[in-house]
């Protein structure tokens, strides 16, 4: 057989006069495409600007979005099944769409100027096997789709917003992959010989396997070619129809989602949740936070496009997983219907958010966000929940409806600078039971600046982590000091319950506090403050020294040798929490690790660890506030801790790195029944027990330490 004749005819049984009304449709649906496309795009353009550059350096972005979506690594986090089902049905799609643009460009470009075509011989050989083996990666991922979602039936896929229009896109999706082989099988029938030992394929057409297989199957039931020709003309224009159908219709339903999703990651901010969008100096009382639609950023109304319903954000809340009346993927879509029912004048408008009444989202949803970001960690498309919802938190704070417990501590913060309500002069009182002075970052130079935090400066539990580290600290010959009563609240938590102003007051006192001292790091017992002094001070002040979670510190001090550790001084086993703000936030993970492996304590991990770690319950303001839980999320963790880490039972100590998470887990101990069976203990404690052990230092019948006399 000549090579110009290994090929196939694009066209066959359509004819003239069909293959015009085919070009037609497909400028109609190419048209209603492209309307429907600019339409959503021109919508997002009516969105308030964002606050940061969401369009800086654009080429790179696009190519790290393209990294980001062709490896699917957001859909394998946490759901590997997930992620072989998208990947096939991605690659299987893109693979379809490049084939198609492949014949088009040799129909329609290369044939008219050339006068031959490419698709022929070996080119038109290897398309064909490549188009079979793709094609059925894609329906093979979309039958795990169906399968996940109807047979499985995945707790996730289903909720409020679960609508016809996922069945249809899947079911679409679906007809169209296995439609492509089923007309693929009649043609290699229609254009086969019948002779005398039956019906004869075209031998070349083996290399589109799968075809060929169902042609098979078909010639043994008894399909014969003038039949399978029939046949071939109408699932040829059924299978065009539904094509054109699926395309126009994509910018009006669901698979809109292949464009949104793509433009999410692209203009996506990297430390979104980290840090937060700042409020205009020259906004009014009813300018900030987010009250109407016309509130609403450009991004974020991207954000709600971009949602494909997975539920990957509400499996992993745990405010939804404790019974608080919030669930991420519901607030984003209710968002959603709300400004394309108002657009279409299916609705009236009304507050966005609100305590009481009829208002898209409620007061109590919002507050009982935890600002964990373990939402947005989970989401694929890189939706950004948490700064969203903090500007609905906004709003609630400018209208005064704010939770009665928060206005509280956050008027005991206004007042006093801290939550407690004490005086400043208390705040240094925790140095008075050692045996050493902590030095005064005011009056002498220092290379660390601690800021200790309020809770470990006024909770008497906590009072005892500030007492170990500063032993560890004093041990190490670290030249550090502190603020004493200058020192206010850092502002991380305050600013998530939407209290803006109050947090940039803090930033403004606390940075004059800093500027009064000569040091060259700051190092913090809590990861709250962390996380604010190095990713949100700099937006708002000059602020621009390097930070460090006290863990980073003490783990090179470890390293050093300046602690006098062996990794023998302790032989019991324990288990290691990652708190939202050192961890996900940071991604400061192995620091803790290795100073709790360097006391010799046997650390079995937690299921839910580093990125993947689940929430104490105190972020986001939860720490003041009283929940209808079931389990609260400090029960549910220290009952994971028990149960579900490799050593079990045989866990002894829940160690902690962060001063909110020891308050809500010794809090869980008592209301969990958990206090005979797991202690609750800092890495600092950890360290303080370990050196105890040696005799490196003295302990007091509370559990404190100082150095011994001998050190």
């Amino acid at each position: 057989m000549q090579t110009d004749q290994v090929t196939r005819e694009t066209f066959w049984t359509v004819g003239p006069v069909g293959k015009a009304v085919f070009y037609f449709l497909a400028a109609v649906a190419i048209l209603f495409f492209l309307y429907g496309t600019y339409r959503r795009f021109a919508r997002y353009a009516e969105g308030t600007e964002d606050w940061f550059d969401r369009l800086d350096h654009l080429p790179g972005r696009v190519l790290d979005a393209a990294g980001v979506v062709l490896s699917n690594r957001g859909q394998f986090d946490r759901d590997p099944y997930a992620g072989v089902m998208h990947a096939f049905i991605l690659w299987g799609f893109l693979t379809l769409l490049i084939g198609t643009a492949i014949i088009g460009f040799d129909i329609d470009v290369w044939r008219p100027v050339t006068g031959s075509s490419f698709f022929v011989g070996d080119f038109y050989l290897s398309y064909s096997f490549v188009m079979d083996a793709m094609g059925l990666l894609f329906v093979v991922g979309v039958g795990m789709a169906i399968w996940r979602r109807y047979r499985h039936r995945e707790g996730r896929l289903w909720g409020k917003h679960t609508s016809l229009e996922d069945d249809a896109f899947v079911w679409t999706l679906f007809l169209l992959g296995t439609g492509g082989y089923v007309l693929e099988a009649f043609r290699i029938v229609g254009t086969a010989e019948v002779t005398a030992s039956g019906v004869q394929f075209i031998a070349f057409e083996r290399v589109s396997f799968v075809g060929f297989f169902l042609a098979g199957a078909f010639a043994e039931l008894g399909l014969r070619p003038g039949f399978a020709e029939t046949l071939y003309h109408w699932t040829w224009w059924s299978h065009a129809l539904l094509a054109f159908a699926f395309i126009a219709y994509v910018p009006a339903a669901k698979p809109f989602h292949m464009l949104s999703s793509f433009a999410n990651v692209v203009t996506r901010d990297e430390k979104a949740g980290v840090r937060l969008p700042g409020v205009p100096e020259d906004a009014g009382p009813e300018e900030i936070g987010y009250g109407s639609i016309e509130d609403i950023s450009w991004r974020h109304i991207l954000d709600q496009d971009a949602c494909t319903k997975c539920g990957r954000c509400s499996s992993v809340c745990p405010a939804k997983a404790s019974g608080r009346p919030l669930d991420p993927r519901d607030v984003i879509l209710d968002l959603k219907s709300y400004r394309e029912d108002l657009d279409a004048g299916r609705t009236d408008e009304v507050e966005i958010v609100a305590d009481g009444g009829d208002s898209v989202v409620a007061a109590e949803t919002m507050e009982s966000c935890m600002s964990c970001m373990a939402c947005m960690d989970a989401c694929p498309v890189d939706i950004e929940h948490v700064p969203e919802f903090t500007q609905m938190n906004r709003r609630l704070t400018e209208t005064g409806q704010m939770d009665e417990m928060v206005q509280d501590a956050m008027m005991n913060v206004f007042q006093n600078g801290n939550t407690f309500g004490d005086p400043a002069r208390k705040r240094p009182d925790w140095t008075d039971d050692l045996e050493f002075e902590v030095p005064d970052a005011r009056e002498e130079d220092v290379e660390f600046l601690w800021y200790v935090g309020e809770y470990p400066s006024y909770d008497e539990r906590n009072r005892r982590v500030a007492r170990s580290l500063a032993t560890l600290f004093e041990r190490a010959g670290v030249s550090y000091g502190i603020l004493y009563e200058d020192e206010q609240h850092d502002g991380n938590d305050v600013r998530r319950v939407g209290e803006e102003g109050l947090f940039e007051m803090l930033v403004e006192d606390n940075v004059e506090a800093f500027e009064s001292s000569t040091f060259e790091k700051v190092v913090t017992t809590d990861p709250h403050s962390m996380n604010t002094f190095r990713n949100e001070y700099p937006e708002v002040s000059e602020f621009d020294d390097p930070v460090f979670h006290y863990t980073e510190v003490v783990e090179n001090l470890v390293e050093q040798g300046r602690l006098g550790l062996d990794g023998t001084e302790l032989d019991y086993v324990a288990t290691y929490h990652d708190p939202c703000h050192l961890g996900r936030m940071n991604e400061v993970y192995e620091a803790p690790r290795e100073l709790i492996r360097a006391t010799g304590v046997e650390l079995s991990e937690m299921p839910r660890n580093r990125a993947d770690s689940f929430c104490c319950g105190g972020g986001g303001g939860g720490l003041w506030m009283d929940f209808e839980e079931d389990p609260k999320p400090s029960e549910e963790r220290l009952r994971e801790a028990l149960e579900d880490t490799d050593a079990g039972a045989a866990v002894e100590k829940f160690v902690v790195a962060c001063p909110m998470c020891g308050t809500m887990y010794e809090d869980g101990r008592k209301t969990g029944d958990f206090e005979d069976d797991i202690e609750v203990i800092d890495v600092a404690e950890l360290l303080c027990e370990a050196l105890a052990a040696k005799g490196a230092v003295a302990t007091d019948a509370a559990g404190d330490a100082s150095p011994t006399a001998a050190d």
